[in-house]
């Protein structure tokens, strides 16, 4: 039975309870939103009830709320070289949400050095680690969990899921019902469908064995370090193990792929 170390390194991941016991991996769906009302700890709750849409940027730092008083100059969020100036000094950590950024609650964690772009939609609950990037155009629709060092990039979409540390969805992507391991990268336009046309539940074939999963929406568990090219799809039940590379514009049958799998 596969199970989350299968497929990702937990070392220094910030939830491992999420990931504990030795079910199959796709079980976290069924833990994922009450380990959210268990641990999130919303630090935009003022901004939410005042919005959705910020009229004003804002920065966080050590407990202050600033929206005056301070200059900007973007950089990589990931990298920590998006800089926030006050007074001749870095503030260290600050936490970026630019004007025109919408939270549709207060329901909303987003950590340390994070920055939030025009136009992004966050809706809780949803938890975004420190020094992410939420890109202009960026939709989360709630019961998300984000690592640290991920980008959630132009007009992708993403619900339910999880991203480890350092995966990256540039552009374009829809992440429905997913896990994407650390380092992970979608190209753009990637596609994680989570739901079957017909009405049945999912089924996952690892091997000759073919495991009901009884999820009616489950999208893609995607291994530590594995890419997918450009306006790749994976259909609803996709398992890749570390290390794989899917070529662009390929259709990804369901079932399990093992490590340094080339999907083509």
């Amino acid at each position: 039975m596969l199970v989350a170390e299968d497929f990702f390194d937990l070392n220094n991941w910030a939830h491992p309870e999420l990931f504990a016991g030795d079910d199959p991996v796709w079980q976290v769906f069924g833990r994922l939103k009450s380990h959210l009302a268990k641990v999130l700890q919303p630090n935009l709750e003022e901004l939410g009830r005042s919005g959705p849409m910020l009229r004003e940027t804002v920065v966080l730092y050590e407990g202050e709320r600033l929206t005056t008083g301070f200059d900007l100059r973007p950089g990589d969020a990931t990298k920590g070289s998006f800089q926030v100036i006050r007074d001749g000094k870095v503030l260290e950590e600050a936490t970026v949400l630019y004007a025109g950024s919408c939270l549709m609650d207060g329901d909303i964690f987003i950590g340390p050095g994070s920055v939030v772009e025009p136009g992004a939609l966050i809706k809780g609950p949803t938890i975004i680690g420190s020094y992410c990037e939420i890109r202009q155009g960026a939709y989360l629709r709630g019961h998300c969990l984000v690592g640290d060092r991920c980008v959630i990039g132009h007009t992708t979409e993403i619900k339910h899921s999880v991203m480890l540390d350092g995966a990256k969805a540039g552009h374009f992507a829809y992440i429905g019902d997913s896990i994407l391991g650390n380092r992970t990268n979608l190209g753009a336009g990637t596609k994680l469908a989570n739901l079957k046309i017909i009405d049945t539940p999912v089924s996952v074939k690892v091997g000759d064995k073919r495991y009901d999963t009884g999820l009616r929406k489950f999208g893609a568990i995607i291994g530590d370090d594995t890419e997918t090219g450009c306006n790749s799809v994976t259909n609803p039940g996709t398992l890749l193990g570390r290390r794989c590379l899917v070529y662009p514009a390929v259709s990804v049958r369901s079932g399990y792929y093992p490590d340094r799998s080339i999907v083509s």
